[in-house]
This record gives C-alpha cells, structure tokens and sequence, in this order.
C-alpha cells in the first residue's frame, strides 16, 4: 500500500509539472502566428513615413540627425544581439545563411530605433537618443524569463523600456512637445488618430492575435478617465485627450501589444491591458511623468517575475518527482 501511495504520489507531481509548464506556455509567446513579421513590417513602414512627413510637412521639432542616429544605432544593436543570442544557442544568426535574411532582421530594429527617436526630447544632443535605441536592443538579451520548451522569452518591450530608462536616468531628458506632431483642437485631429488606431487593430486581429489586449488599454485608460473624473474632479477631456496624441498611438500599436512579451491566453491579455491603464491611472494621480512607459514597465516586471515563479515551481517539483520514482522503481512495485 505504501509502494502505492507512493507511486500516486508521484503522478501527481508530475501532473503538477506539466501544469505549470502548461502555465508558462500559456503565458508566453506563441509563434504559431504566420504574419507575425506581417505586423512587423507594417508598422515599420508606418513609423518611416510618419517621420519623413513629421520632417517634412508636419514640422517635428528635432533635426534630421536624430532619426538617422537612432535607426543606424538600433541596426547595428539589433545585429549585435542576433549574434550574441546565436552564439549563446550555438546557432547560425538569422541575418545570414537564407537570401534576403537580413531583411527579416531590419523590423525588430526600425520599430525601437525610430519610436525612441520620435518620443523623447534632448534637445540638440544626440547621445540620449543612442543610449536609448541602444538599451532598447540590449534588453532583448538582457532581460529573459523561462518559457515553453526550455526557451525563454523577453520580458520587457524594447521601445518602452528604452524610454522609460532614458528618462528615468537622465531627467533632464524630456517628452515630446503637444505640438510636437498634432493640435488637440478640431475634429480631424480626433478623426486621424481614430483612423490610425482602426487600421493597427485590423493588423493586430490578423497578424498577432493581441486585438483583445489593445481594446482592454483603451477600455481600461477611458475608464480610470472617468475615475479620475467623478471621484478626484479632474478634467474628463484633459484626461482622455491623450489618445489623440501620436505618443498614444505609437504605444497602444507597436508597443504594449507586443507578442513577444505578453500573454497568449485572451483573459490574461484583458488582465494585461488592463492592468497597465490601472496603473497609468494611479501614476497621474501622483503627477509622475512618462505614465505610459512607467505602468507598462511595472506590469512587465510582475509577469516576468510570475512566471520565474512558476518555472521554480516546476523545477520543484520535478525534483521531487524523479526521487519519488526512483524509489518506487527499486521496491519492485
């Protein structure tokens, strides 16, 4: 009886292994999207032309050296980072072997190098904007956590955690002026982002599978708007106004939907976006600055640190499990 106690004992750890595995899994990235790169060249395009028409016609305030400075930084990172990663794995970087490759590689670096460059403000000097792309792409292979199948994931977007860094390091480094890309007046500046955002959730729903997650964000920041409202008496229209901005948009499109570094299952995407617009919401009830990229960087940190919680949990477990079996093997039973 005791051999079989044990041996009971022991399928149920292991059936507790496997679900926390399944837990992990379910909570990291899903490659199984075959447009993902779809997504990712679609908003690299939107991002060049929004900065050639921002330097041409929309009269963005920076020079003509900051998103060349930013884009050649991020390039350079990006294939730096492949190659780290590649070598780490032992295998053959994904800029090179298949013709065109290095193509596959120019998306995960024109997002972070011209986001970067399009939403921080250090004046005329360029370094900031360096440090930026280049701690936006160094985070891809610094910051991991366990996944699926022995893999791990990125634990932070690389853009808002780029930003969130810079301006929390150097505070003298500042947000984009208002006018920086739009006038909150009129109703075709209501009209243009709504526009915009439509057409990235279209891309969203078909390529990446985080459309949930987005209408979660914006359901989520309308309401703590309302919160703040009736509850602190703060301005409904000032506190909704930002989601006309191109920082809005930009964050809401290419960065708190990231793939790579959100959950897979629809009700942990709901938390998700949730979450951040919560926590955006407390950030500007203590008037702290930079509430996007703060809230996002904090809901990141704590899904990061659950799921290394549960893969201790099934390390745990599995070592105990392998023991209990051993024994069950030498009693004969």
């Amino acid at each position: 009886m005791s051999a079989i106690k044990t041996f009971s004992g022991s399928q149920a750890r292991k059936r507790g292994a496997m679900k926390a595995q399944a837990k992990i899994a379910l909570m990291s990235y899903s490659r199984s999207r075959p447009h993902r790169l779809f997504a990712l060249w679609y908003f690299s395009v939107m991002l060049v032309l929004w900065t050639v028409l921002g330097h041409t016609v929309l009269g963005f305030k920076q020079s003509w050296a900051a998103p060349v400075v930013g884009l050649t930084t991020a390039i350079l990172m990006q294939i730096l980072v492949e190659w780290l990663n590649a070598k780490s794995r032992e295998r053959e970087p994904g800029f090179i072997g298949k013709p065109g490759a290095i193509a596959n590689v120019l998306p995960a670096s024109i997002v972070p190098g011209l986001a970067c460059t399009m939403l921080i403000y250090p004046n005329e000097h360029l370094w900031p904007v360096i440090f930026a792309v280049a701690a936006a792409i160094g985070s891809k292979f610094l910051f991991r956590t366990p996944a699926d199948n022995g893999r791990t994931q990125r634990i932070f977007n690389p853009s808002n955690l780029g930003i969130a860094t810079t301006v929390l390091l150097f505070p003298w480094v500042g947000f984009v002026p208002p006018n920086h890309f739009n006038d909150p007046t009129g109703l075709w500046h209501w009209i243009f982002p709504a526009i915009v955002l439509l057409s990235g959730f279209v891309v969203h729903l078909l390529s990446t599978g985080r459309l949930l997650l987005c209408l979660a964000w914006v359901g989520g920041f309308t309401l703590q708007a309302v919160l703040r409202h009736w509850l602190l008496g703060s301005s409904f229209i000032g506190a909704i106004a930002p989601m006309t901005s191109a920082a809005f948009i930009i964050f809401t499109l290419c960065m708190i939907p990231d793939p790579a570094t959100t959950p897979v299952r629809l009700l942990r995407q709901v938390v998700f976006g949730f979450s951040v617009a919560m926590v955006y919401g407390v950030l500007q009830v203590m008037h702290i600055g930079f509430g996007f990229f703060f809230a996002l960087t904090i809901v990141s940190a704590a899904r990061g640190i659950a799921l290394y919680v549960l893969a201790g949990r099934k390390l745990m477990t599995s070592s105990v499990a392998v023991p209990l079996a051993c024994q069950t093997a030498e009693s004969g039973d």
